[in-house]
């Protein structure tokens, strides 16, 4: 939009005084329609979701930006897969495995960003498929910079009569933006192992002092999944198999998916999806191990995320898990979604954390009036759910405050779908189980959790950022939740508690400009 001078025939001196008492006006508050408590009125941009009344309409009509996915192909939505994060020069590359749309077998297509709120999406795949090759289906893998090559490591699959199911395989470019596949090199499972099935997800980092590549690889062993490690030479003529760097300390996953390992200060971090379960980290006082307790971070409808770095921030980008039936009341599980990037922090304690990206909360400035008539709200409930309207569900908004709780039960966020309380969708606080969890169906049915370690009586900050159906909680320092609301859209959204008493203070709503 360009935007003109109006011409008025006044002298400076009026035209500094016109502009002193417009800044004092807007100053005051008085331009942006307060309504007295700090809250702000209605800017007029939102999306009018009266007629979107389907979860089905609802997601088609989202303009998707922070969380990013992939453009209609022939009618058909794609969705991001599991992501191959990779930094240089301001641009942060997103592979993925695509998934549906124009995308053979989950071919590798590529995203970029600056600031991960605004993406360009490169049309062509990066690295497709063969049919009947090795490679008949792509996996997971990396790109890592060595001298002035490229090389992109990637998982074959084969369903076909090949020895092995699974090998590494590598692509490499004079460009982060184009690869070409070398038929003249692979990596087998080590005999050792025992099978020739399981071999996937290479995660590559070059050592320039050393002149060597290190190379992770997630497998299975005597049933157990492992994470294991290689090191190959920087032209890759020769590679030296290390060893086992980590086995699944809970034996319940036959995958460890898309493991990464990175220092964070002084600590090292192995970072891991356990299969259909959630992200989980271990960490260390030195490289490649050996690596204390293993913990899970945020729930799993945030997955196969890995970490990228730019010189100032870490971050962790993956997937928010999506459904295939949108009005589904009792999972979220199918594969893919919209790719979801948060940042890491260190607790005090060592262990990690997730919070919103500094550019992507800044983008919020669009204050808006509650409905509540202060910001400060007491829930107090005994056996049965108590609900109170503050907010609106609009199509992209940030919500933040306080909260400080004196009982056990819970309390949260509540959603409003289908206008049936018995189907309300929960953001809950569970001080019981020390839980942060996504629930539906008015706390029937649990979908996803992490854990939250919180004390009654104390304070706590929150933000909780959404993006047509997708959104994340944070309980700033302590926890963070993924979740997928469909249908919510243009709805109340309403702070509730049970057997508990919540006093809620410093709230605000923030949509875009």
């Amino acid at each position: 939009m360009r935007k003109g001078n109006a011409g008025m025939n006044i002298g400076a001196a009026p035209v500094c005084l016109v502009l002193f008492l417009l800044t004092m006006f807007l100053l005051s508050g008085c331009g942006q329609n307060s309504d007295g408590d700090g809250s702000f009125a209605n800017p007029g941009t939102d999306k009018d979701f009266s007629q979107l009344t389907t979860p089905e309409q609802q997601e088609a009509a989202y303009n998707y930006q922070v969380y990013f996915r992939p453009a209609l192909d022939g009618g058909e939505q794609p969705y991001a897969g599991d992501t191959m994060p990779f930094y240089e020069d301001g641009v942060y590359y997103i592979y993925y495995l695509k998934d549906k749309g124009d995308s053979r077998n989950h071919s590798i297509y590529l995203a970029t960003t600056t600031d991960f709120v605004r993406y360009t999406e490169y049309d062509e795949a990066i690295l497709e498929s063969t049919p009947g090759a090795q490679d008949d289906w792509i996996g997971t893998g990396s790109v890592v910079k060595v001298g002035e090559k490229y090389y992109l490591f990637y998982t074959g699959h084969t369903d076909g009569p090949m020895e092995f199911k699974e090998k590494i395989m590598v692509a490499e470019g004079d460009s982060p933006l184009a690869f070409t596949k070398r038929p003249d090199w692979e990596l087998i499972p080590p005999e050792e192992l025992g099978q020739k099935r399981d071999f996937r997800d290479p995660q590559a980092y070059y050592d320039p002092d050393s002149g060597s590549i290190t190379l992770t690889v997630t497998a299975a062993q005597d049933g157990v999944a492992r994470i294991l490690k290689f090191t190959l030479s920087a032209d890759l003529q020769t590679s030296t198999y290390d060893g086992i760097i980590f086995s699944d300390p809970t034996e319940r996953f036959w995958n460890l998916e898309c493991s990464d390992t990175f220092r964070l200060g002084d600590t090292w971090y192995l970072t891991y999806s356990g299969q259909d379960d959630t992200l989980w980290f271990a960490s260390s006082d030195t490289p490649y191990g050996p690596y204390g307790e293993a913990k899970r971070l945020d729930g799993k409808l945030f997955y196969a995320a890995k970490h990228v770095e730019d010189g100032v921030n870490s971050y962790m980008v993956g997937w928010a898990r999506r459904s295939e039936v949108m009005s589904s009341t009792v999972g979220v599980t199918d594969w893919a979604g919209n790719l979801a990037v948060q940042k890491m922090i260190q607790k005090e304690n060592g262990d990690l954390a997730l919070a919103p990206v500094d550019s992507v909360a800044e983008g919020f400035t669009a204050r808006r009036a509650l409905a509540a008539k202060k910001p400060e709200v007491l829930v107090k409930a005994k056996d049965s759910y108590v609900y109170t309207d503050v907010f609106t569900c609009y199509e992209s908004f940030l919500i933040r405050g306080e909260f400080c709780y004196e009982k056990e039960g819970m309390f949260g966020l509540s959603f409003d779908f289908d206008g049936d309380p018995g189907l309300n969708k929960f953001i809950g606080v569970n001080p019981t189980e020390h839980k942060l969890q996504l629930w539906f169906n008015e706390g029937d049915t649990l979908i996803a959790e992490t854990a939250a370690e919180l004390q009654p009586g104390k304070t706590y900050s929150f933000t909780y950022i959404q993006e047509g159906s997708v959104g994340v909680f944070y309980i700033d320092g302590a926890a963070a939740l993924t979740v997928r609301l469909y249908g919510a859209s243009g709805k109340p959204v309403q702070l509730f508690a049970k057997d508990n008493s919540v006093q809620f203070t410093s709230l605000e709503q923030y949509t875009r400009p």
